[in-house]
C-alpha cells in the first residue's frame, strides 16, 4: 500500500492536532510561511496572532499551566526565536511543557550569515530540555513527536524546533491515520523507600507535608488530600503549590518563606519535626537561610527528577517518583498497616496558630493599603476563579492574602518571574478553558510597571474576543512623576506631560478598545470588582481595575523564615 504523500509542514499539523493541539499563538514571517498554509490547509487549530513572539510563548505557557497539556507557540527566522528566549526559561524554570516553533533561513545559507540566520538551536540550548533544528524533512512528524514527548515526560518544559525554510517547502510520505503519540513513560517509587517514609512520619510528632508545584503538574491533588486526611498530617504549599489544597481546609497549614509566606505558616514549620515534601525544589524564597530551614527537623524529598534531590540540601530521605504514584503507595502502605490517626494535638497546634498569628486586611484609610485590596478580591470572586500573576510587591503580597482553594487555578511564574506574564498567560489561559469551561472567570493581577512591558498583548485580548479582569496594583499614588524632561540636545526641548496619577493607565486600555476604573478609595475596590466582571462579560474583552496604593507599601520580609519583618500591626 502505497503511503499518503503531503507536504511535510501538513503532516506537523496533523502531528499537533494528535497531540491535543486546538489553539496555537504566534507572528507569521517569511521562513515560517509553510507552517501558516499548513494551518489553514489542514484546519482544526485556532490561531491567534500576537504583537511581539514573547507573548506567544507566554500565551503558550498559560494555555498549558491551566488544562496540563504542551502549549505551542510560533515565530519566523532570526529576532522571533531571539524574542522566545524569556518565555523558554519561565517555562523551564516553572517546569511547563511548551514546544516553540521557529522559522529558519533555507539551510545551504545559514553558513553565510543569510538574513535572519541565527543559530537559534545553540542559543536556546540552555533554557530548554531540547531543541533541534530539522535536517531532512521526511524527519519532521517525528522530531515532533520527540519533542512532544520530552516536553511531557519526567520533570516537564519546554522544547524548541527550528525549521529552515527549503526543508519546510518539501513534501514527505506521511499518513496521519496509523500514527499516534509516543508513550511517555512515568516513574513509579521505590516500594521500601516509601515504606521507610511512612515510617518516618508515623514516628513524627509533629509531621507536615509541603506540595510543591509537582503535586498539580501531577494532578495529585487528590491523592494529597486523602493521605494528609487519612493519617491527619498538616498540610503547607510553595508558591507553585498553591492550590494543591484547599485553603480554608482543617489541615490547611499555611506557606513557609522569606517573602511569600503566612506568619502561622512560619510558625507550623518551625515547631514541626518532620517535612515530607512532595514535587518541590526548596528554592530560596521559600527555605531562606538553610540552617534556620532545616534547624533539627529531617526531610523526605519526594521528586520526579533525581537531581533535584540533595540539589539544596541533602535530606533524611530521597524518593524519586511522580508526586500521584508516590501518594497512592504511601496512602496503601499506610492502609496494609491500618495506620489512620486521629486529629491529636499538633493538629489542633497548627489550628491554633491559624487562628492567632493572621495579618491585617480591613484597612479603611486611603491611600488604600495592599492587604485591603486582596480581601476585597477574595471576598468577590469564588473558588472557581482562575487567577494570574507574576513578579513583584503584588506576587508577595499575593502569596501571604490571597486564597487558593483548586488546582490548576494560581498561575504564577514563580522562578523566572519576567515583567508582563501577566496579560499573555491571561489570554492563554481563557483560550484553554474555551472548550470546557467558556465562562470561567480569569482575572489578573498586575503591577504598574509589568502592566506596560506587554501592553500591547491587550489588543489581542480584543481582537480575539477574549474577555478577562486585569486588577492593577499601582503605587504610583498621586503621581511622584509628574513631568519627565528629555535634556536639551540639538537645539529642541521636549516636555512630556503626565496626568496626576503618572502614566494614564484607563487610558490605555480605551486606546487598545478596552475600558477600565481607577480607585482611590477602599470603599470603590469592590463595587469595581463587580463592574468589571459584568463588563467583561458585556464586550468580550479585557477590562482593567486600577487600584492606587500607597506609594511606600512594603511587604513582609527577612533573611529566615524565624526573622521575617511585619510591617503593619498585627490584627487586634
Amino acid at each position: 500500500m502505497k503511503m499518503v504523500q503531503m507536504p511535510a509542514m501538513n503532516a506537523v499539523v496533523e502531528v499537533l492536532k494528535s497531540e491535543g493541539v486546538d489553539t496555537a499563538f504566534g507572528c507569521p514571517g517569511a521562513a515560517i510561511l509553510p507552517l501558516y498554509k499548513a494551518l489553514e490547509e489542514v484546519g482544526g487549530i485556532e490561531h491567534l496572532v500576537v504583537r511581539h513572539e514573547e507573548g506567544a510563548t507566554h500565551m503558550a505557557d498559560g494555555w498549558a499551566r491551566t488544562n496540563g497539556k504542551v502549549g505551542v507557540a510560533i515565530g519566523t527566522s532570526g529576532p522571533a526565536g531571539t524574542n522566545m528566549i524569556t518565555g523558554l526559561y519561565t517555562a523551564l524554570a516553572d517546569s511547563i511543557p511548551i514546544v516553540c516553533i521557529t522559522g529558519q533561513a533555507v539551510s545551504t545559507r545559514l553558513h553565510q550569515e543569510a538574513f535572519q540566520a541565527v543559530e537559534i538551536v545553540d542559543i536556546a540550548k540552555p533554557v530548554t530540555k531540547w531543541a533541534v533544528q530539522i535536517k531532512e524533512a521526511g524527519q519532521a512528524p517525528w522530531i515532533f513527536r520527540e519533542a512532544f514527548r520530552i516536553a511531557r515526560e519526567g520533570r516537564p518544559g519546554p522544547v524548541l524546533i527550528d525549521i529552515p525554510l527549503d526543508i519546510a517547502q518539501q513534501v514527505i510520505s506521511y499518513d496521519p491515520e496509523i500514527d499516534a503519540p509516543l508513550a511517555v513513560s512515568t516513574v513509579a517509587p521505590h516500594l521500601p523507600r516509601v515504606e521507610r517514609a511512612l515510617d518516618m512520619l508515623l514516628a513524627a510528632e509533629r509531621p507536615l507535608i509541603l506540595a510543591g508545584g509537582g503535586v498539580i503538574i501531577a494532578e495529585a491533588a487528590d491523592e494529597l488530600r486523602r493521605v494528609a486526611e487519612y493519617l491527619n498530617i498538616p498540610v503547607q504549599v510553595t508558591l507553585m503549590g498553591k492550590g494543591a489544597v484547599d485553603e480554608d481546609g482543617p489541615l490547611y497549614a499555611g506557606m513557609t518563606g522569606v517573602q511569600t509566606s503566612q506568619r502561622y505558616g512560619n510558625a507550623s514549620f518551625l515547631e514541626s519535626d518532620l517535612v515530607l515534601a512532595v514535587g518541590a525544589r526548596f528554592g530560596d524564597r521559600h527555605t531562606g537561610q538553610l540552617d534556620v530551614y532545616r534547624g533539627g527537623r529531617r526531610f523526605i524529598h519526594v521528586d520526579i527528577e533525581p537531581t533535584q534531590i540533595g540539589k539544596v540540601f541533602e535530606p533524611d530521605l530521597g524518593v524519586v517518583s511522580d508526586a500521584r504514584l508516590f501518594l497512592r503507595a504511601l496512602l496503601d502502605a499506610a492502609r496494609r498497616r491500618g495506620a489512620a490517626r486521629d486529629p491529636g494535638a499538633w493538629v489542633e497546634r497548627v489550628g491554633e496558630l491559624k487562628r492567632t498569628l493572621r495579618r491585617r486586611e480591613d484597612f479603611d484609610a486611603a491611600p488604600i493599603k495592599a492587604p485591603r485590596v486582596y480581601k476585597e478580591i477574595n471576598d468577590v470572586f469564588d473558588a472557581d476563579t482562575y487567577f494570574v500573576t507574576a513578579i513583584g510587591l503584588y506576587q508577595i503580597w499575593g502569596g501571604q492574602h490571597q486564597k487558593a482553594y483548586k488546582p490548576r487555578h494560581y498561575q504564577i511564574c514563580g522562578q523566572a518571574g519576567p515583567l508582563g506574564w501577566e496579560i499573555p498567560a491571561a489570554i492563554g489561559v481563557k483560550k484553554a478553558l474555551a472548550a470546557t469551561e467558556p465562562d470561567a472567570e480569569v482575572v489578573g493581577i498586575v503591577g504598574d510597571y509589568g502592566f506596560q512591558y506587554m501592553v500591547e498583548e491587550l489588543a489581542v485580548g480584543a481582537q480575539y474576543d477574549v474577555p478577562f479582569v486585569l486588577i492593577m496594583i499601582n503605587n504610583e499614588y498621586l503621581g511622584l512623576i509628574r513631568q519627565a524632561e528629555i535634556p536639551y540636545d540639538m537645539n529642541y526641548q521636549v516636555d512630556i506631560h503626565y496626568d496626576e496619577y503618572g502614566t494614564d493607565n484607563v487610558k490605555i486600555m480605551e486606546a487598545y478598545g478596552c475600558s477600565g476604573r481607577r480607585v482611590l478609595e477602599p470603599g470603590e475596590i469592590r463595587d469595581s470588582l463587580e463592574w468589571a466582571r459584568k463588563e467583561a462579560r458585556r464586550t468580550s474583552r479585557p477590562v482593567l481595575v486600577e487600584v492606587m496604593i500607597e506609594r511606600e507599601a512594603n511587604t513582609p520580609h527577612g533573611p529566615s523564615i524565624d526573622a521575617v519583618k511585619e510591617f503593619e500591626p498585627e490584627p487586634a
